[in-house]
């Protein structure tokens, strides 16, 4: 019978395990089989001794290409010279798996590289509102603060001038009231309680807290003057400040974050396909450590600098481990939305004209390749595995030592009998 000549990554160390292979087979010089301590096939076959079971064999063979030759079934791709049968010892010895593949929901994982974010909800920007130059700063980076704590002393004209106003309209307010409305009459009330409103406002909106507007007062504290406080407890993440340093109004002295919740932004390519609804949870990596997340909000529009799509998370911070700036791993834990036939990594082959190929067992030793079409790649914690196209479900597929088989049918390709 005529074969095909298959290569299937013809190795130098791979041709060596299988002629260890081949030479333990070999009969002794009085034509009896070796025993290799009574080793068991898999896959429930009967215990032949080992020249009963290459007998049986080489005429399955035969009788199973002379039937192929005559009905034309195949597998796929496969025609002569795509099958072999071992025998349960090879099977034994090249640790051959073989499973029912059937098509599934996946369980899956997908990687994404991200960061760890201060929470923007939580975290706030001290600046000027006007003009100013740096006093005094009372406190440093990495300090944690309190609400009302003051974080940094500062001097404008344009306050000094909001000030001065404001003593002038406070006190005017102040006569009004205790002379009263009828005294005074409609326009001199409304109009003295108008000017101490919008003096107010204004020493507000330059970030005065109320105490340092009350003190203006009762006070004879140098104009211009104001100080900054906490707005919200937390810690200082950035001061890239120095005292006597003129600064502009909105121009960032420090950063305050709680760092109770923070945030890690995930970057997807721009075209995964995916469904993660607010609550999606993910296992999220830094350093040795993994924490739980879950989905908060997912972007829309594509960052341009990065091309990639960003995906918000929230994180707990309760032992203070993460940091904002951290880089992290992020694995989102999903499920495909259709059952799927997928085998692992380890039971794809590459046949010699590049086609991805699988064995499937036809019948009990007899291997038959079968060439197929990748799909989706699968990582979760039982390994990578493919999502493949072209073989039925429920074959009975090689999971692992496809390779040794891979090596026997370019064994027999090289045979000068063509055997």
């Amino acid at each position: 019978m005529k074969m095909k000549l298959i290569t299937l990554i013809p190795l130098v160390s791979l041709l060596a395990f299988t002629a260890g292979v081949y030479a333990q087979e070999q009969k002794d010089p009085h034509g009896h089989e070796h025993d290799h301590g009574g080793q068991v096939e898999q896959d429930n076959h009967d215990g032949h001794q080992a020249h009963e079971e290459n007998e049986h064999d080489d005429e399955h063979s035969d009788e199973h290409g002379d039937h192929e030759a005559e009905d034309g079934h195949g597998h796929g791709e496969a025609g002569e010279g795509s099958e072999v049968s071992l025998t349960g010892q090879q099977i034994q010895l090249a640790g051959i798996e073989v499973a029912n593949v059937n098509a599934a929901i996946m369980d899956y994982q997908l990687y994404a590289p991200g960061e760890i974010k201060a929470n923007g909800y939580t975290s706030y920007l001290v600046s000027p509102r006007v003009d100013s130059v740096v006093l005094r700063r009372h406190v440093g980076l990495g300090d944690h603060v309190e609400e009302g704590q003051p974080l940094v002393t500062l001097f404008s004209e344009t306050v000094a001038e909001a000030q001065a106003a404001f003593r002038v309209a406070s006190s005017e307010w102040q006569r009004i009231q205790k002379l009263g409305k009828k005294s005074v009459g409609d326009k001199r009330y409304i109009s003295g309680q108008s000017a101490y409103n919008a003096a107010l406002g204004r020493l507000q909106a330059y970030g005065l807290s109320k105490d340092a507007i009350a003190s203006l007062a009762k006070s004879s504290q140098p104009l211009g003057e104001y100080t900054l406080s906490a707005i919200s407890g937390g810690a200082i993440l950035s001061d890239d400040f120095q005292q006597g340093q003129r600064v502009e109004s909105g121009e960032s002295l420090m950063v305050v974050a709680d760092e109770h919740t923070l945030w890690v932004e995930a970057r997807l390519a721009p075209d995964t396909q995916l469904d993660l609804p607010v609550g999606t949870l993910a296992k999220v990596k830094v350093g040795n450590n993994y924490f739980t997340a879950k989905v908060t909000q997912e972007a829309h529009t594509i960052d341009l600098v990065t091309r990639t799509r960003i995906v918000r998370l929230e994180v707990a911070n309760d032992d203070h481990l993460l940091h904002s700036g951290m880089f992290a791993d992020v694995y989102f834990s999903l499920k495909s939305r259709e059952p799927v036939v997928a085998v692992p990594e380890t039971a794809l082959m590459r046949s010699s004209d590049g086609d991805w190929v699988v064995f499937i067992e036809d019948e009990p030793r007899l291997f038959v390749m079968q060439e197929v079409v990748l799909g989706r790649t699968f990582n979760n914690v039982a390994g990578q595995w493919r999502e493949i196209k072209g073989v039925a479900a429920r074959s009975r597929i090689v999971t692992k030592g496809a390779f040794f088989i891979a090596s026997q049918l370019a064994k027999g390709g090289f045979d000068p009998h063509n055997h």
